[in-house]
């Protein structure tokens, strides 16, 4: 044991170095160490190869582990490693998102600014949150850990997020949720064409006669039949504000959102869902289609409505294309304004402002608080046409 000045510090080796700064005398002694004034230096490799001892030691005890799980119990095995790789994975989520949000601090950027792959991160880690906090709350009491794994266990589409189900619960989940999204996409088309008779100009109601009609007999739409019927989907009956509960409530069904909510909490979260999927495809067409793997593409498709299991992936790109080709029409941003006669008479009105006042009050504009009084955002015919092109554009798709 050597005793110096900084403190006492215990080494289990035979070369110790003392250094005698007063003297400039080094000597090198190989016997048991004595008490002494002098600084202690110790070869850092000696801690440095026991530390790595260690690590293989670990390494070799948990790839034996691994494999007794997987030669005596495959399904546990399969529940070990999808366990340890999402817990991984949502780490590095909890870690990126964290590293975003500090960028968007710093640098004062918004979410629609944000990069493609960056906004994406942060829209499902949000949705993860919404379904794994309720079950962090759940577990806070003693010994709830065991109620909450076993709830784990029984209902995991429900409880887990997306990372800790096992490569078959992707599959069948995913096709469990597409199977919901089909039994409401005949009820929302027969919703649109019960609208046509209140449709006032004639040729936006001959338009939209035209596109039911064709979707409704198993052909898919260009792009060119959605755009024309873009007025339908403001105002009444098909726009946010004037559209009924019910036809919300089968919207929010197909966007897989809780659908048993009151009718002015189904509004926004419909809106949000609309601006959230704008956002991303306004960063989608920044980034480019081809700057995507494949694997990417099909989550892409299926955020928008489409079931990628069964298409390949030229298919999916094509459709992806179309997709961005109808929503970069839509990225006109109009200045809401609430109006003291309307506001009094409970009525919104939407005011086109020139670019050039716009540009000379784009400080005023972004520093107004979005929940009473939204800036810069989509009109209500493309928030609307937006969460219908979710079912026009994908029922049919491919088309033989």
């Amino acid at each position: 044991m050597a005793l110096c000045k900084r403190g006492v510090q215990c080494c289990v080796t035979t070369i110790i170095r003392c250094s005698y700064p007063f003297q400039g005398i080094s000597t090198v002694s190989t016997y048991t160490p004595i008490l002494a004034y002098s600084r202690l230096s110790v070869l850092s490799c000696r801690y440095y190869s026991l530390s790595q001892g260690r690590l293989g030691i670990f390494q070799r005890a948990s790839e034996r582990y691994e494999k007794f799980l997987e030669h005596r119990f495959p399904r546990l095995y399969i529940l070990y490693t999808t366990f340890v790789k999402g817990f991984r994975l949502m780490v590095h989520d909890v870690r990126e998102t964290k590293r975003i949000r500090m960028k968007m601090l710093t640098q004062d950027v918004s979410l629609k600014e944000l990069p493609y792959r960056e906004m994406e991160t942060i829209i499902l880690f949000r949705k993860d949150m919404i379904k794994a906090i309720p079950l962090v709350i759940i577990s806070i009491p003693p010994f709830a850990i065991i109620l909450v794994f076993t709830l784990m266990c029984l209902f995991p589409r429900q409880l887990l997020i997306r990372h800790l189900w096992t490569p078959q619960q992707q599959q069948d989940f995913q096709r469990l949720y597409h199977e919901q999204r089909c039994r409401h996409r005949e009820n929302i088309l027969k919703g649109v064409a019960w609208s046509i008779p209140h449709i006032k100009e004639w040729t936006l109601r001959s338009h939209l006669l035209t596109l039911i009609s064709k979707v409704q007999s198993g052909a898919h739409p260009s792009v060119k039949d959605i755009s024309a019927v873009r007025g339908v989907f403001s105002g009444q009956p098909l726009g946010l504000t004037g559209m009924d509960s019910g036809h919300m409530r089968l919207l929010c069904s197909h966007l897989l959102l809780n659908p048993w909510l009151p009718g002015f909490l189904l509004r926004p979260r419909l809106r949000a869902k609309a601006l959230d999927l704008l956002y991303l495809d306004q960063a989608l067409d920044t980034l480019g289609q081809g700057q995507l793997t494949d694997a990417e593409i099909r989550e892409a498709c299926y955020l928008r409505g489409l079931n990628p299991s069964s298409l390949t992936t030229s298919q999916c790109r094509e459709w992806l294309l179309q997709w961005l080709q109808l929503s970069t029409q839509l990225t006109v941003p109009v200045l809401c304004i609430w109006i003291s006669e309307l506001n009094a008479q409970r009525k919104r009105r939407y005011l086109d402002i020139k670019m050039d006042f716009i540009e000379q009050n784009k400080h005023l504009l972004w520093n107004w608080d979005s929940r009473e009084c939204i800036p810069m955002i989509i009109k209500e015919s493309e928030a609307s046409l937006l969460l219908h092109n979710m079912v026009l554009l994908s029922v049919n798709y491919p088309s033989s």
